[in-house]
């Protein structure tokens, strides 16, 4: 098999988005897992003007776009259906059928009066979403739904199963769940703190597996390594950590990796390192990889080992602004990113680089992405539930 490092330094473009006419930055992306042989995969894009635009992956053109004004947070297609789920500032995850030309969602889920939801996530299976608030009254929730569709149950709207409430103490800005256990969650907040947590536990308390510390805002996380016993996350500020849950019954110490600051360990020939966007685990390697950039456009591609980052290699020639979302497909080893010049990429390894006018920069004021928090007084009510679905 080819080293992935030579799968990464061989990515070229081989589309570029039609672009649109207003100027938005591209803030998150997500491809469907479902593949219709007419249509090919489609691509979900959440963008800074409270758009999510679907796209065909191919090719690259905007097949339909869903508004979820006010705040929209994240996008993930379910795993099992092209049903595409954002959550927002006005306290409600929405879903919206990516095959229908509809606007209007097709489930609601609400939660308590004065949530803002920032982070949200699907479980493997479908059944559960989690959702992560923003810290209002002393109070910072992960709040649960039941995700499956009844067609007993016609009604759009969905209430809560419950929320946790005890673990975090500032605002929740990641949820991620496992890849292949239903039950397991990870949640990051601006508090430091990465909880692990076992959703079949009958109350919070017990539902924590365990705590771990980035002593710094987390701005992304995931899980990696074998079986997915690893999680990791990227700070504000461009720190990187790295834990493995197989030592937590253990004398072994659970962190592998602390970084406190990436850009002053990695060194880039005649390039700087400006941010840090997230990280990517490619299952066939087992090898975790973590994604940068400059601001002008360049994307940096650093290997993880326990004796630290070692930078792969260097994407040019696509952004010319920041970049600040990517999806990398593991089936055909292709690469999606989007930035603050409105631009959606294709990138695929050992692809015939094709001639494309390099557009002028779109970046724009990062006064357009600013959220409306309209704090509501009524406080959510402190449900103690189990989150269990059978």
């Amino acid at each position: 098999m080819e080293k992935i490092e030579e799968q990464f330094a061989n990515l070229n473009i081989v589309k570029r988005s039609s672009g649109t006419e207003e100027p938005t930055y591209l803030l998150g992306i997500d491809t469907s897992k479902t593949v219709h042989a007419e249509k090919g995969n489609l691509v979900a894009v959440l963008c800074s003007n409270g758009l999510i635009r679907i796209y065909d992956k191919e090719k690259l053109n905007v097949l339909r776009e869903f508004s979820g004004n006010p705040g929209l947070n994240g996008v993930r297609f379910a795993n099992s259906s092209d049903i595409v789920y954002s959550s927002c500032t006005d306290s409600t995850v929405k879903c919206w059928d990516a095959r229908l030309a509809s606007e209007k969602p097709v489930q609601l889920f609400k939660g308590y009066p004065s949530n803002i939801f920032i982070s949200f996530d699907i479980n493997c299976n479908d059944h559960v979403i989690c959702a992560g608030t923003e810290k209002v009254d002393d109070d910072a929730l992960l709040v649960f739904w039941d995700a499956r569709m009844n067609s007993q149950d016609l009604s759009t709207t969905k209430d809560p199963l419950g929320a946790y409430s005890e673990t975090h103490s500032d605002d929740i800005t990641q949820v991620h769940f496992h890849p292949s256990n239903p039950n397991m969650v990870v949640s990051g907040s601006t508090d430091g703190l990465v909880n692990v947590f076992d959703i079949s536990a009958d109350n919070e308390e017990d539902a924590l597996v365990t705590t771990c510390n980035s002593v710094s805002s987390v701005s992304y996380i995931g899980w990696s390594g074998k079986d997915y016993k690893q999680i990791y996350c990227v700070t504000h500020d461009e720190g990187f950590c790295w834990w493995d849950l197989n030592h937590l019954d253990t004398d072994e110490p659970i962190t592998c990796l602390n970084i406190q600051d990436v850009r002053e360990v990695i060194h880039v020939k005649g390039v700087i390192l400006d941010y840090l966007i997230g990280g990517l685990y490619h299952e066939k390697m087992d090898k975790l990889f973590i994604v940068g950039g400059t601001n002008t456009g360049i994307i940096h591609l650093m290997s993880c080992t326990t004796s630290g980052l070692m930078h792969v290699t260097s994407l040019k020639g696509g952004h010319t602004a920041t970049v600040r979302s990517f999806c990398w497909n593991m089936q055909d080893d292709s690469l999606l990113t989007g930035g603050e010049d409105a631009q959606l990429l294709l990138w695929k390894p050992g692809a015939i680089e094709k001639t494309f006018p390099k557009k002028d920069s779109m970046k724009i004021s990062s006064s357009v992405y600013q959220r409306v928090r309209t704090h509501s007084n009524d406080s959510y009510k402190r449900k103690k539930k189990a989150v269990i679905l059978h």
